[in-house]
């Protein structure tokens, strides 16, 4: 008898709001993780002297990210659950519409046929531990706007939206926790 696929959850917001943080303590008490595409794209792209960095060729950057959250959401179905994840495909479809790119096609149907866990972690802008840095660019004004943006694509693709308090790694955790279960 094949094995249940776990839930999977996603943890999404703007830039620089603890995400990465929170999925790094939450992974050092057990549960099953998977990284943000985002950063890992720059660093390999910077690395490269590539052209998918966001600063160059927006769009290209958003299909690399397509591929890599699609490839993500394949891992995360093969560990043992509850599996988080530092974004998922929805971003990409919210990374867009931000930056005033169309959204193809075929990036809304991977967003509808990728599913993830209805409920969706938001880490809200916060000034007191927001920085650039050479990966992060963006101005705070820039994260509170990505926030929005993927608050409103998750809530538009049928998502419920759980915003996570201000307040410590600890703190947050709990709250992911109480909803998620115990690491598998």
């Amino acid at each position: 008898m094949a094995q249940p696929e776990p839930p999977i959850f996603v943890l999404t917001g703007g830039p620089g709001s603890g995400k990465t943080t929170l999925v790094e303590y939450l992974a050092g008490q057990g549960y099953a993780h998977l990284p943000e595409a985002g950063r890992a794209i720059i660093q390999a792209q910077a690395a490269i002297d590539g052209p998918a960095l966001p600063w160059r060729d927006r769009a290209l950057f958003a299909e690399m990210m397509l591929g890599w959250e699609m490839r993500s959401h394949a891992l995360a179905r093969q560990l043992a659950g509850p599996v988080l994840c530092d974004r998922g495909v929805p971003d990409v479809v919210g990374y867009l519409r931000l930056e005033g790119l169309p959204v193809p096609a075929h990036t809304l149907r991977a967003a509808q046929l990728f599913r993830y866990d209805r409920r969706v972690f938001v880490a809200p802008p916060w000034p007191a531990i927001y920085h650039q840095d050479a990966e992060r660019r963006q101005d705070l004004a820039q994260a509170r706007r990505t926030c929005e943006a993927m608050v409103t694509t998750y809530r538009e693709l049928g998502y419920e939206v759980i915003e996570l308090p201000r307040a410590s790694v600890a703190e947050r955790a709990a709250v992911i926790r109480a909803v998620i279960g115990p690491p598998g």
